[in-house]
């Protein structure tokens, strides 16, 4: 399969036949468009990009009969590894994908806002909305992408909660302490308020042989992708701590083939990215219960932590939300609004945190 760095316009003519005496053409532009992400099909949102975002946009672009969309899908590898979304998308080398964002907490500051209150809800589906509404609402999260030459569709929530998945038994804050532990951006901070434990930045495909190779004890990350990497085999614990759901991948399209999208094509994008958004982040929830059982089935024990140890965890912790919220508003952005109006809509969908991160903020 030839795999195309910008976006390329044909006409196509589809004849139907009326009758005997003639036919009639329905004209239709097909526009090739290359989708990447660095991580395996196996991983369900690039599955449920492969099966459910592109098909429901080809069923909707085919109801309208203007335009349809030659698809060529790179995933795995093919042309990025996880890490090399972004800049993939941006130097046009796929002209849409899934960004992974924890890795670019740099140059998508904005992003980090559910990463970084912990403690507060495990509905992926209520935090993917309040976050995609945050970015609709303020302008900075479409700005960051703006700035990598993309555009923001929607962000989504693939984990229901992080978890702690480790060699050898946790059954309380203090048996953290000392421990190596993999995380992924913001949620390697979470471990400052205990003793001795360090964190080891990593990625999802990597931490089993982190686990595995003792380069860390333990890891951070959530039921469904413990039952798909097989964790088990090497962390047989997981300490059910219920850290939260956290916004992970955001949907972008390449900022110049964007803008030689027919709006028709732009609308039907734009709709289906909020679909894919609850969609995912439905199944997310759906498998949540199902991934526990096959880690236990696979040999995992699972402890639960208390909530007086759980109340501890957050307690200890940094208030990181309001380092964030400090860092866009010393950068000319809204952090500070941005983080009370997302904990507000949080608190209207019924969750109340362990900790309060925006009371805590000015």
């Amino acid at each position: 399969m030839k795999l195309t760095r910008r976006i390329a316009m044909a006409t196509t003519v589809a004849f139907g036949m009326m009758g005997a005496l003639g036919g009639a053409a329905n004209a239709q532009e097909t526009i090739n468009m290359t989708a990447i992400d660095g991580y395996p099909e196996r991983s369900m949102w690039v599955a449920e990009f492969s099966g459910f975002f592109i098909p429901r946009v080809n069923e909707m672009l085919a109801e309208k009969g203007n335009y349809q969309i030659n698809w060529m899908e790179a995933y795995g590898g093919q042309i990025v590894k996880p890490r090399g979304v972004l800049e993939g998308i941006k130097l046009g080398l796929g002209d849409i994908g899934i960004v992974t964002t924890i890795f670019h907490n740099s140059a998508l500051p904005s992003q980090g806002i559910s990463a970084v209150t912990p403690f507060v809800s495990a509905d992926a589906v209520v935090v993917a909305k309040a976050v995609d509404e945050i970015a609709r609402e303020f302008p900075q999260m479409g700005a960051e992408l703006a700035a990598e030459n993309q555009v923001y569709l929607a962000t989504g929530v693939v984990l229901d909660t992080y978890q702690v998945f480790s060699n050898k038994p946790i059954n309380s804050l203090a048996d953290m302490e000392g421990m190596k532990i993999a995380g992924a951006g913001y949620n390697l901070r979470y471990l400052e308020g205990i003793p001795g434990a360090a964190g080891v930045r990593g990625g999802l495909a990597d931490f089993y042989n982190m686990v595995q190779t003792g380069v860390v004890e333990a890891a951070m990350l959530w039921p469904e992708a413990a039952k798909t990497f097989t964790i088990a085999e090497v962390a047989p614990y997981m300490l059910e701590a219920d850290l939260g759901a956290v916004n992970t991948k955001t949907v972008t399209v390449n900022a110049d083939v964007w803008a030689e999208l027919p709006d028709e094509v732009k609308e039907v994008l734009q709709a289906v990215a909020i679909e894919y958004r609850d969609h995912v982040a439905g199944i997310a929830m759906d498998r949540a219960a199902e991934s526990r059982q096959a880690y236990i089935d696979g040999g995992g024990t699972i402890v639960e932590m208390t909530e007086e140890e759980r109340k501890a965890w957050a307690d200890s912790m940094p208030n990181i939300a309001a380092e964030w919220a400090a860092n866009l508003d010393n950068a000319g952005a809204p952090g500070t609004e941005m983080l009370k109006a997302y904990m507000g809509k949080l608190s209207d969908a019924g969750f109340t945190p362990l900790r309060d991160w925006a009371a805590e903020v000015n």
